[in-house]
């Protein structure tokens, strides 16, 4: 007996990537006027929208017309969308954030009449094990997932949600492929061999793939291929008719960021730092933004959930992550300097309404209690935001940028001692490596373990060394280091380096707003496990983190760099990765291409770079006070 292929038609629609935006949308008027055409005279059954909304609402902003047919469509359970707004990357968000983007995607996607959701996964770069939780609080229990799942089997529960692993991806365009249907079938029945290994009584196959229409003959292509199927038949149908049909029994109740089976590439941490940073900015500065005007009243609520977008935008995999062309970025940075205009302007306008106090504030005088950060010349905000006045040449003053000083300062030692800088007693080193990757995967030189920094002496609290100099100020619990300087490297990897006092086999990072525990062979190096054939992606000590990453006893809190390293007894974090191609296909650290080889020169990051990270002891239970301390509340 032949065993049942329930066969989804989809496309991957990344907003933006090796084309950018306005390019790929004129190419997404041709798939989904396709499409669209399709469902309605009948010849596919149905259509999975890629689990956002976005892309939908960037096809009807030029479309108007089809919005009508929209609505029918999905009120007829032919055309499926969201639950997400975009599909951005689980490990560069927060969750504030990522409920951001469920919220607004539900809320868009019920509006069109879709009732039916599944947290749909299918192309980021590993998993997180705080997405089912997230999920579940929006009342989503079904998930689809690809990368990072390792050996697991096609249906698993993962932290209490029903998920379905695509053994073989989302990338099914075999009926696309100019070749005979004999030929296709052939293909088809090795592929579902694999996929067979893992599965149950059914398999869910995917048919479509990044940008790709649906064949005209998809239907007929399907049945004649039927006829050549040994094994297996294949029928049209959605994700939800799997997830009706199959059991849930194997549980993983972790993070799913094993590479053994596919790519998670993971290089793209730390791949374009000064997006992360952007990112880390603009993430807290809305949140605390919403906070205070929920506070006040909530009258910003249409043009934050408007900024929020803008940030969700800048949050999909291949935006975040940093692995598109140049222009591409250049976008990311203009939709980032938006929301900082906007939050900026929030908080402002409320001060003045309210007569409260921020973290960093600017004045037209020094205030009592204050330290002065900056000064420069302009425009008092009292003028700019009162509807009744303009400012004229007159009213140009110098402004002060003020910041309340702590009320007392960490004792924490940093001292030079014979060429090496200690902080207490973890030392502290500042590597160089050559990188020969690109975005997607670092690119380890066999041999190459770095260069490190001399380290000549502190002076007025800056620490100078051969590469830059490192900057450093106190505050209640921690030691804030700030380092500024102009990169002239191409194809290096910087670090910060931390010496432990024990070999570092457990880290604790944040993860979603939460503390999630990783272990690591300290002694595994992958300058030994290269890979010598195609098809393998080196595995490697680097991880993700968001704000903090953690380990016996001693904190490290960043403003944006998002990666961190263990070997033997240290724990590097990544300030800087410079490369100039998007996929390398000599990668020596990923032996097969993961996207087109287009040269990305910005990607270098040439000029002046920053990097700023704190450090302290404490206990992990207590993190949230220390990242307080860098990330303060407004309320």
């Amino acid at each position: 007996m032949k065993k049942k292929v329930i066969a989804y038609l989809h496309t991957h629609w990344d907003r933006e990537w090796y084309r950018e935006f306005e390019v790929f949308r004129l190419r997404l008027l041709r798939v989904l006027d396709n499409v669209l055409e399709m469902l309605e005279k009948g010849s596919i059954p149905s259509f999975y929208f890629d689990g956002q909304v976005a892309a939908l609402l960037d096809y009807l902003e030029i479309r108007p017309e089809k919005e009508v047919l929209v609505r029918r469509l999905i009120k007829e359970k032919k055309l499926f969308i969201g639950p997400f707004y975009c599909l951005i990357d689980e490990f560069l968000t927060d969750r504030i954030c990522f409920e951001k983007n469920l919220e607004i995607g539900l809320k868009i996607a019920k509006d069109f009449g879709c009732e039916d959701f599944i947290g749909y996964f299918a192309d980021t770069f590993g998993h997180s094990k705080n997405i089912p939780f997230i999920l579940r609080k929006f009342g989503i229990d079904k998930a689809i997932v690809w990368r990072g799942v390792g050996d697991l089997p096609a249906d698993f529960v993962f932290n209490g949600v029903d998920t379905v692993n695509l053994i073989r991806g989302y990338f099914m365009d075999i009926f696309s492929a100019d070749i005979s249907i004999e030929a296709k079938a052939g293909w088809l029945e090795k592929d579902l061999d694999k996929i067979a290994e893992k599965a149950s009584d059914y398999i869910l196959m995917p048919i479509g793939a990044d940008h790709l229409g649906v064949e005209k003959d998809i239907a007929e292509q399907i049945n004649e291929v039927n006829n050549y199927l040994t094994n297996y038949e294949i029928e049209l149908g959605t994700p939800f008719d799997y997830f009706s049909k199959v059991k849930f029994e194997a549980e993983w109740n972790d993070e799913l960021r094993d590479n053994s089976k596919t790519f998670i590439l993971q290089g793209a941490y730390s791949a374009r730092t000064k997006l992360k940073q952007y990112n880390t900015k603009c993430s807290y500065l809305l949140e605390q933004t919403d906070k205070l005007q929920k506070y006040y009243g909530s009258k910003y609520e249409k043009i934050i959930e408007y900024a929020y977008k803008l940030l969700l935008q800048n949050q999909a995999h291949d935006s975040i992550c940093g692995c598109s062309t140049d222009a591409v970025h250049r976008e990311n940075i203009t939709r980032y300097e938006k929301i900082i205009q906007i939050t900026n302007t929030i908080l402002e306008e409320l001060r003045l309404e309210h007569n409260f106090e921020t973290p960093i504030m600017t004045s037209t005088k020094p205030l009592v209690g204050f330290s002065v950060l900056d000064t420069k010349q302009g425009f008092d905000n009292a003028i700019l935001y009162n509807t009744q006045k303009i400012p004229v040449t007159e009213d140009y003053t110098t402004l002060y940028t003020l910041k309340r000083p702590p009320e007392y300062l960490t004792d924490i030692n940093v001292e030079v001692k014979h060429g090496k800088l200690f902080i207490n007693n973890i030392q502290l080193e500042f590597i160089r490596r050559n990188d020969e990757g690109d975005t997607y995967n670092f690119g380890a030189v066999a041999g190459d373990y770095g260069q490190k920094a001399e380290i000549f002496a502190i002076t007025n609290d800056t620490i100078k060394t051969n590469f830059f100099d490192v900057k450093f100020e106190r505050s209640e619990h921690l030691i804030n280091f700030k380092i500024e300087w102009d990169n002239k490297f191409k194809n290096k990897l910087w670090q910060a380096k931390f010496i432990m006092p024990d070999k570092v086999t457990t880290t604790f990072s944040e993860d979603m707003n939460s503390i999630i525990e990783r272990t690591f062979d300290p002694d595994y190096d992958m300058l030994e496990h290269l890979p010598k054939t195609r098809g393998i992606e080196v595995k490697t000590n680097f991880a993700p983190m968001q704000r903090l990453v953690w380990a016996q006893g001693f904190g490290i809190i960043t403003k944006g760099l998002t990666e961190y390293e263990v070997f033997q007894n240290g724990l590097s974090i990544t300030l800087l990765r410079s490369t100039g191609v998007i996929s390398n296909p000599k990668n020596p650290s990923r032996s097969t291409p993961a996207g087109p080889p287009i040269e990305v020169p910005e990607a270098q990051q040439l000029g002046i770079n920053t990097a700023e990270f704190s450090v302290g002891f404490f206990d992990v239970n207590d993190y949230k006070k220390y990242i307080d301390e860098v990330f303060p509340p407004f309320i």
